[in-house]
């Protein structure tokens, strides 16, 4: 079973403001995008748990014109802030790339 990061050709985090993070997992063609949403393990819930925050504070989108799923969730620790690991929020992926994905 391929791991999320062995099948999509970009998956990376980042600030959406001070606040909140967003996740973007993007695919390189439409056969692949449609076989990892039919699975629906990229899905709101995946999110929460990995994430530690509640599905209700999660705004999770699937983009099909553009091969892609994105969440925008809360950051535990907001950025610069004593106990900050990752200001930018550029690392924050790392948890989704490890998901099995069953295709």
């Amino acid at each position: 079973m391929p791991k999320l990061k062995d099948i999509a050709v970009v998956c990376k985090s980042k600030n959406a403001g001070p606040f909140e993070l967003t996740i973007d997992a993007v695919f390189g063609d439409k056969e692949t995008f449609d076989k990892v949403h039919a699975t629906g393990v990229i899905c709101p819930e995946l999110f929460a748990k990995l994430y530690n925050v509640s599905v209700d504070d999660i705004l999770f989108t699937v983009y099909e014109p553009g091969l892609a799923f994105k969440a925008t969730l809360p950051r535990l620790v907001s950025a610069g802030d004593l106990g900050d690991t990752d200001v930018y929020g550029a690392q924050q992926h790392a948890p989704l790339i490890e998901v099995d994905i069953p295709i």
